[in-house]
């Protein structure tokens, strides 16, 4: 996911026209996207927050939110919204002089709801708006903060969660803000880097995980919504919907990283070991800086060997791995599986899937 702020002014960092420092906007958007994600079911596996624009690495868990029964889900989108009448009614300790009707016109609305909380177009809407209004009251002005929509790219295979993560991770270092892991800030590898390495891993949360079910991994998609069909019901659910203010927004309690699970049992985990992640990106990360483009590490990552994935290949297209791909990212077998189900005889990015992701998956180390 990728949202650019739309004004010369940047979003964070010192701006050199005005001599205005925007710095403590970084932290607004790390701890917001952290704090939805505590109530979307949608989990943060990487992101950094640059001078005009952010990048995060999510992952969807439609199934999550479908074990929540109603009031959990009105509990949960009222911590956002303010929600019509009836569904604070439903909340209040006035429940039970409900009448039939108004259960059922509360359930539905958690029905809506429940489809909502797990729709990466809801939480980016919320993550957005309430940056944007905030940072325009800052400012002192109105209007558009944003460029537009977000950007949004679906990650079909471990490959692809595993290039997607370490760019957006070595962001700040491509770019030359810092020089290496340790000087990044909010960034989510300076976030796990800044714990202990129990809190990045699945160790301490195994009995919490639920085991996965099958051989897919965790990775970014986007869900349907079941969404009510009466039309009644959506036009009253979208003219009550008020975002609540900041003060109450802001008393959000972050929600931990996704954590690292080299083992793969488990499906709310990273799909890779701690330390090899940690390798990797501080080997890449010596090599994509400005002033050391070009290098080329002596050995081979102990997770691009275990993937398959070229050393050379994988650096050489560091840079621009997002713009060559189109609406999803994946090995080639995954490309051409999304372009049979989808019924297209071409999915963009086939060619760089075969330069980085090209080589036969080899078997655990």
């Amino acid at each position: 996911m990728v949202s650019r702020c739309v004004r010369r002014a940047f979003l964070c960092g010192q701006d050199s026209v005005t001599g205005n420092n925007y710095e403590h906007r970084r932290g607004w958007i790390e701890q917001r996207a952290l704090g939805l994600a505590s109530v979307f079911a949608i989990d943060v596996a990487a992101y950094a927050v640059m001078s005009n624009h952010y990048h995060l690495v999510l992952r969807v868990d439609a199934q999550r939110s479908r074990h929540w029964d109603a009031r959990e889900v009105l509990s949960r989108w009222t911590r956002l919204f303010s929600g019509p009448e009836v569904v604070q009614r439903y909340l209040s300790d006035a429940w039970e002089t409900l009448s039939a009707a108004e259960v059922a016109s509360a359930e539905a609305y958690a029905d809506e709801y429940r489809g909502r909380l797990h729709d990466l177009s809801w939480f980016m809407r919320v993550l957005n708006e309430s940056i944007a209004r905030r940072a325009n009251a800052e400012d002192k002005v109105r209007g558009r903060f944003w460029e537009g929509r977000f950007k949004s790219q679906a990650l079909l295979d471990e490959q692809a969660l595993l290039a997607a993560m370490s760019y957006v991770d070595l962001n700040p270092v491509r770019a030359g803000v810092c020089e290496g892991l340790e000087d990044s800030t909010h960034t989510s590898i300076a976030r796990r880097l800044s714990q202990p390495q129990e809190e990045a891993t699945a160790t301490r949360v195994g009995e919490a995980l639920p085991e996965r079910e099958d051989d897919r991994p965790p990775l970014l998609h986007k869900a349907n919504t079941d969404a009510p069909t009466d039309p009644a019901i959506i036009s009253g659910i979208f003219n009550s919907e008020v975002l609540r203010e900041e003060r109450v927004l802001r008393s959000l309690q972050p929600a931990p990283l996704m954590p690292f699970d080299g083992t793969g049992r488990f499906e709310a985990g990273i799909p890779f070991s701690w330390p090899d992640y940690v390798e990797l990106t501080q080997t890449l990360g010596r090599c994509v800086h400005p002033t050391k483009r070009g290098r080329i590490p002596e050995g081979t990552p102990k997770l691009l060997a275990r993937m398959g994935m070229g050393t050379e290949a994988f650096i050489t297209h560091a840079g621009d791995l997002f713009h060559s791909f189109g609406s999803a990212i994946g090995a080639p077998a995954s490309l051409v599986d999304l372009a049979a189900r989808r019924q297209c005889r071409y999915l963009r990015g086939i060619r760089t899937a075969r330069d980085v992701f090209g080589r036969e998956f080899l078997a655990a180390s």
